[in-house]
């Protein structure tokens, strides 16, 4: 193709598709009664006259079915230029200009889910933001016009407001950097059982600091699978924290390990209401809670979460709860079925 790039293109200034159809017929046309007259010296002037405008006029009536797409297209992308995406080509053309006329609408479909992503993704982030910012807000002017004081107590709150602050403006960096692929991957072999510990010691901090009544029980044998510690520090701590925010008082979070033949099985799973199925897939879309969310939860860590299992070549999911306890479980049937949540990690690098 490159070779030919220096070949002129005569027909460039013309400016409708159909027209250059018709001059190509034409001059082919003329360039064949110029053959006829002047070498072979026979030509039927009026029939050759006839043979060109009928040419001509059937190629005016079947060109317009195949410019029809092209016209369509250049309105459509005029339409996208000003923000509308709902304009879409008719598309039963079978040749070039068909298969065109499909990708052109998966296109359109494409920008339009991700223009609709964009205007959710500033909604909720602005929502997001400007519950802990109006929490901070009342509790400063309280404290400027002498209604509250400085206590203990009162900066509690407000730390945990800007705690919420930071964990969004963290999270909303995180997914900025999954988007533009810029999250390497610090791979090292994890031991899984002082890997677990280690989550669990810090989510039994959180929880008692968060006044949450859970025990954490753990179930683990000596694994090793490589991956990204930290990432997956920060899967797991997420996860532990949703179990033990959405546990009922006094109720137990299971975490255990199980190897099925080259994968690496990790279970996380509460003892609260659940979540139903219609919901399972959509909590890991971002800025997704569902009805567990009546706390102060971004919707953004299990969107997270996903991404790097998925970096990990692992899988993610919310499984129905089992007809039974697992072994080891305290779990005894007196609060809900609870929360089950499978992550599943290849013990080879892929």
């Amino acid at each position: 193709m490159r070779a030919l790039a220096w070949l002129p293109r005569p027909l460039d200034p013309v400016r409708s598709i159909k027209m250059k159809i018709i001059m190509v017929l034409v001059a082919a046309g003329g360039g064949g009664m110029v053959w006829f007259s002047l070498w072979l010296r026979w030509f039927p002037f009026w029939t050759g006259l006839t043979a060109v405008i009928i040419g001509v006029t059937i190629t005016q009536f079947l060109a317009h079915g195949m410019t029809s797409p092209l016209r369509e297209m250049t309105a459509a992308a005029r339409a996208m230029a000003h923000g509308d995406y709902t304009r879409r080509v008719r598309a039963t053309s079978q040749d070039e200009v068909g298969e065109l006329a499909v990708a052109f609408n998966q296109m359109a479909a494409d920008l339009a889910a991700a223009d609709r992503q964009r205007r959710e993704l500033i909604a909720n982030v602005s929502h997001e933001l400007r519950t802990p910012i109006t929490a901070l807000q009342g509790l400063l002017e309280n404290i400027v016009d002498g209604v509250a004081r400085a206590e203990p107590a009162t900066m509690l709150t407000a730390l945990t407001q800007t705690e919420r602050l930071g964990r969004l403006v963290t999270e909303l960096l995180d997914l900025s950097r999954l988007d533009a692929g810029v999250m390497p991957l610090n791979r090292a072999p994890i031991d899984i059982p002082t890997f677990l510990d280690d989550v669990v010691r810090e989510a039994t901090v959180n929880a008692d600091g968060a006044g949450h009544d859970v025990r954490f029980l753990v179930s683990t044998p000596g694994i090793v699978v490589p991956g990204d510690r930290e990432r997956l520090h920060q899967v797991f701590a997420n996860l532990l924290d949703n179990a033990a925010r959405h546990s009922p008082p006094g109720g137990t979070v299971t975490v255990r390990a199980e190897r099925h033949g080259e994968h690496l099985l990790l279970a996380v799973a509460d003892e609260g209401d659940g979540i139903p199925a219609a919901d399972r897939d959509r909590v890991f879309e971002r800025f997704t809670r569902g009805e567990r969310a009546a706390d102060g939860g971004t919707g953004l860590g299990l969107a997270i979460a996903r991404w790097v299992v998925q970096l990990h070549r692992g899988t993610i999911a919310v499984v129905d709860p089992p007809s039974r306890p697992p072994t080891g479980s305290s779990a005894t049937g007196r609060f809900g079925p609870g929360c089950h949540i499978h992550v599943t990690l290849p013990l080879q690098v892929a």
